[in-house]
């Protein structure tokens, strides 16, 4: 049986991977992705929604607060505003080849400043299931591979909404690898993302409150 350890190392390695195939993805190729996960959370809207009420009932057998509550539940209206929100990144100006700078040297040379992508970002959230959608959408966008870990209140609708987001990206051909969620609440998890799983992480995120981003300040060696 495959230990924990191992397991986060090969979601590392998967990543790392998938960014080198995603920094030459084609602007529609990542758009028709996009389109199709917008699609596929309205489709599986009742699936998300029932996965949020595991999450809502552990957060009210925890005592968890009302504003706390708030931020994790879902309803129709917020499905719906995930998949529009997934829209909306469609319709970004692709960042990648942007030309952001550029000038001629003494000598006759012509220098450019280009973006490029990243390599793997890894984004550390609370409690909005929502923000599994948009950060690995964004960095679908710009061309990067994603690692996400949600809070543990959340995990439930984290990973119903990933699945819808698997297979937009199955409909565009894009390797499941580009984006990837780590289903297990061990905060083990946490801390090998923060040390970067073995060089395969490039830019860490925190999404939340800030403790959690005084935390990952902290802590983070990526």
């Amino acid at each position: 049986m495959i230990s924990f350890k191992d397991k986060i190392n090969q979601v590392g390695l998967q990543a790392k991977e998938a960014s080198k195939i995603l920094a030459k993805i084609p602007t529609n190729q990542k758009n028709d992705a996009l389109l199709a996960m917008a699609d596929h959370i309205l489709n599986d809207k009742e699936l998300i929604l029932e996965a949020n009420k595991m999450d809502i009932e552990q957060a009210n057998t925890r005592g968890l607060s009302e504003s706390f509550i708030d931020r994790l539940e879902l309803n129709e209206e917020r499905v719906e505003s995930i998949s529009a929100t997934l829209r909306e990144i469609e319709s970004f100006k692709d960042p990648v080849g942007r030309v952001l700078d550029s000038w001629t040297r003494p000598n006759g040379i012509n220098i450019s400043r280009v973006s490029t992508p990243l390599g793997t970002i890894g984004v550390i959230y609370e409690s909005r299931p929502n923000v599994t959608a948009d950060a690995g959408a964004l960095c679908l966008k710009s061309g990067n591979a994603s690692i996400l870990r949600g809070g543990s209140d959340s995990i439930h609708s984290c990973v119903a909404i990933h699945n819808s987001m698997l297979k937009g990206l199955n409909d565009a051909g894009i390797t499941e690898h580009a984006i990837q969620i780590i289903d297990d609440t061990n905060r083990e998890a946490v801390n090998m993302m923060l040390q970067g799983i073995n060089k395969s992480i490039d830019v860490i995120v925190p999404r939340g409150g800030k403790n959690l981003v005084a935390q990952i300040e902290k802590e983070a060696k990526v």
